[in-house]
């Protein structure tokens, strides 16, 4: 199935997402994690496209949409939802389930909670939280800073795919054709001709002024939606520990909430390969089933 490259206006802000599906099956947005674009999505949106009609944003400067024009008030939690939120008014979405790698996961947390966009409670289904939580592990904290703000230029998109090979192992198995469309689909070139990562450096000003953005606990408690934490096996960022905590608070407590350990996946699992996602396509059933049953 062929998507489509789309651009929407949301919080006075072009912003580029991919649409795969029919326009009018139920709805998943796939959000990608805080140095990627939304093409990291495309195998598994290709998967859901026959069932679903699946959104896959660029964040805020990140790959084809704008960048922050105030980037230490725009990138973070906050704002983010705030586009969300436009998405959702702008496309005309009324219910979506949510699919969210790393910062993409903590966006849908804020998002559902509805805590900071109110309009947007109850408009998420389910939210599928890949290899993230509401704490996040501060060396692993430390180590995305030490690299996100200053990203490597290369001579030769050749030289920066390697590189991605490396940063990116844990995601786990991607073929020969994988790392490419990764490299080719997050590549920009700088105006002394070399290529770099597609992102604004800025945006790592989310950690150095917004120190406890990650630090979700009060949103994540306010969820009464099935959620599903999918951790990578290998993770430094989403502690087993945490995963215990999650299962025992917010939709823990009512019954709600699940994590799955995902193998030979650090941070975070590709979700590019079968077994993934059968999953995703369990826990969508699943978010499906509790949604028609009535409340009692």
């Amino acid at each position: 199935m062929t998507p489509l490259s789309r651009y929407v206006t949301c919080a006075g802000y072009e912003i580029h997402y991919m649409e795969w599906g029919a326009l009018d099956a139920p709805v998943v947005i796939a959000w990608h994690g805080l140095a990627r674009t939304g093409r990291d999505m495309d195998e598994l949106a290709a998967h859901l496209a026959p069932r679903y009609r699946v959104i896959c944003p660029d964040t805020l400067g990140r790959g084809l949409s704008q960048w922050a024009r105030a980037p230490h008030d725009e990138y973070r939690l906050a704002f983010y939802a705030r586009i969300a939120a436009g998405l959702f008014d702008a496309l005309g979405i009324e219910r979506a389930h949510w699919v969210g790698t790393s910062m993409g996961g903590a966006i849908g947390t804020v998002c559902a909670s509805g805590l900071f966009e109110p309009q947007l409670k109850g408009r998420i289904q389910s939210l599928l939280l890949n290899d993230n939580a509401p704490q996040l592990a501060e060396e692993a904290l430390e180590r995305i800073k030490s690299y996100a703000g200053h990203p490597p230029a290369f001579d030769t998109v050749h030289e920066l795919e390697v590189f991605f090979r490396q940063v990116y192992k844990p995601y786990g198995w991607l073929s020969d054709a994988q790392w490419r469309t990764l490299t080719e689909t997050s590549t920009r070139r700088l105006p002394d001709g070399r290529v770099t990562p597609h992102y604004d450096p800025a945006m790592v000003q989310q950690f150095t002024h917004h120190a406890n953005d990650y630090l979700i606990w009060d949103h994540y408690d306010a969820l009464d939606i099935p959620v599903l934490c999918l951790r990578g096996e290998d993770s430094d960022l989403v502690r087993r520990e945490t995963t215990v905590q999650m299962l025992a608070r917010g939709p823990g407590l009512r019954g709600l909430a699940q994590v799955i350990e995902v193998p030979g996946c650090g941070h975070a699992p590709a979700l590019n390969v079968p077994a993934q996602y059968e999953l995703v396509d369990q826990f969508l059933a699943r978010a499906e089933h509790h949604a028609a049953v009535p409340a009692h």
